[in-house]
């Protein structure tokens, strides 16, 4: 039951306006609108969609919004977590939030069925609260209700549905990753590799351990030579190379970053010369590459690899591209791009395309990495999920202020502004070869000016344009906080 704040005991009359209560009712006959998701999709519609028009409802399993191309600054300390998060509840109570999954969708009956992602609350038995508490009235402002049997589902109906839940990370099935390997696509992920790291060259330093120990703990593997991976290796490659190299001096020379990956070269989706330029780059820092390797199975502290046998490793991280979200297996009345397998259909206006009818169902709408654009595949990126959500926003309030679903029909046409990746020691590559408007690349410093103007830029709340700079002055200052705790 959504709780209020009482203000019966204020005297005053004037002191009642300022009560804020912790949802606000939704005014009668709002459509109602479900976004499901908080990442570069869902965030975006969250932050754009006119809230006084719309009864707007979000679903995630997290109450934030991973900026995810800071995340591997954030890994080894060059930025602090919070900088690369936003919180979802900053547009309550205009908005209601949820953190929770959503399971499964009823398209017939317009009806989602979700499971709370915080922890079950289990109170000891108490024979006097049980004997002296009623059952509680339902209130008619709450949109979700309880499943019947059972205490740990509810259900949301909706008159729109947007569908941003994202992917997850591929395994490709290789036994052992998810126990043993670390993923970097949230927050949550940067803080358990960065802990990790610390904790690695803490144990180095015991006087227990044997030299051939030492080299395997401090033996970094990251499989996946996509920019989520040369990004990490070259932020871990500064790590190393600075404050760990003062502060554990004699075993930063033990230490050694490797880079796999299944194809023949790093950065696949990048220009052949700046795949070039990063690779001598990463070779002459001292970076292993070891491309057209295949990791059999992963064990603690161990993995086998094809062309290698047996590795030992201290920290395993894993970033070999997306497969399904679980919500997006579980649907079965939409078209799925054959391709992916991790993607519902839409035509390019963003409605999802039903399998019985082959239409466009006008209510329901999937973009990022959960939607492919049928005879239009996009890459799995950031910007086209933000730019599928600017689109589907202006759409949405569209429909809403004219009452009418044929009021944008425009269909959404990406833009494609470019590629970024940071390769380490303040250098980068810019990739505009495939970009929408004028052609070009760069590389070295300016390219490093560039990605860092970008994603300041693109940070989006005021707080954020101060902490990230602020945290990028300190850090060249003062160097990294590396306190394990």
């Amino acid at each position: 039951m959504a709780l209020r704040l009482h203000t019966s005991t204020l005297s005053p009359p004037t002191a009642v306006r300022g009560a804020r209560t912790f949802f606000a009712s939704p005014a009668r006959g709002k459509q109602r609108l479900v976004i499901l998701g908080s990442g570069w999709g869902g965030y975006e519609v969250l932050r754009a969609i006119d809230k006084k028009r719309w009864n707007v409802i979000v679903v995630s399993p997290n109450n934030y919004f991973n900026f995810t191309p800071l995340l591997a600054s954030c890994s080894v300390g060059t930025l602090e977590f919070r900088a690369a998060i936003e919180p979802v509840r900053r547009y309550t109570p205009k908005v209601r939030a949820y953190t929770a999954w959503c399971d499964s969708i009823d398209f017939k009956h317009r009806k989602l069925l979700c499971t709370p992602a915080t922890a079950p609350v289990k109170f000891p038995a108490s024979g006097s609260s049980s004997s002296s508490s009623s059952p509680s009235k339902p209130d008619a402002s709450e949109p979700a209700s309880p499943v019947a049997g059972t205490s740990d589902k509810f259900e949301l109906t909706y008159d729109k549905l947007v569908i941003a839940v994202g992917a997850y990370s591929q395994t490709f099935n290789v036994p052992g990753v998810k126990e043993y390997a670390h993923f970097l696509k949230d927050v949550s992920d940067a803080r358990r590799i960065r802990t990790r790291i610390l904790e690695c060259f803490e144990q180095a330093t015991q006087p227990t351990i044997t030299d051939a120990d030492r080299r395997k703990l401090l033996n970094f593997c990251i499989v996946g030579g996509g920019p989520t991976g040369v990004e990490f290796a070259a932020e871990l490659h500064d790590l190393l190379h600075t404050d760990m190299a003062r502060a554990y001096p004699n075993l930063t020379a033990m230490a050694r970053i490797n880079l796999y990956d299944v194809s023949p070269t790093i950065l696949g989706g990048f220009d052949e010369g700046l795949q070039e330029y990063a690779t001598t780059k990463f070779k002459r820092e001292g970076i292993r590459l070891l491309t057209q390797h295949h990791v059999e199975r992963v064990e603690e502290g161990r993995m086998f690899v094809t062309e290698e046998g047996e590795v030992n490793f201290g920290l395993l991280v894993w970033s070999t591209g997306l497969s399904p979200n679980p919500l997006i297996q579980s649907i079965t009345e939409a078209k799925k791009d054959e391709r992916t397998k991790r993607s519902l259909v839409t035509n390019n206006n963003m409605n999802v395309i039903m399998k019985d009818t082959n239409a466009p169902d006008p209510d329901v709408f999937a973009i990022g990495d959960s939607a492919t654009i049928e005879d239009e595949p996009l890459p799995a990126t950031a910007q086209v999920a933000n730019q599928q959500a600017k689109y589907l926003t202006k759409k949405l309030n569209k429909i809403i202020r004219s009452g009418d679903d044929a009021a944008h029909t425009a269909p959404f046409e990406f833009r494609n502004a470019g590629s970024l990746a940071y390769v380490g020691d303040w250098e980068a590559i810019f990739d505009r070869t495939k970009a929408h408007g004028p052609k070009g690349k760069e590389t070295g410093r300016l390219a490093w000016l560039l990605w860092r103007s970008a994603y300041f830029t693109k940070t989006l709340s005021v707080r954020n344009k101060i902490l990230v700079p602020v945290y990028w002055f300190l850090n060249w200052i003062f160097g990294r906080d590396i306190s394990r705790f």
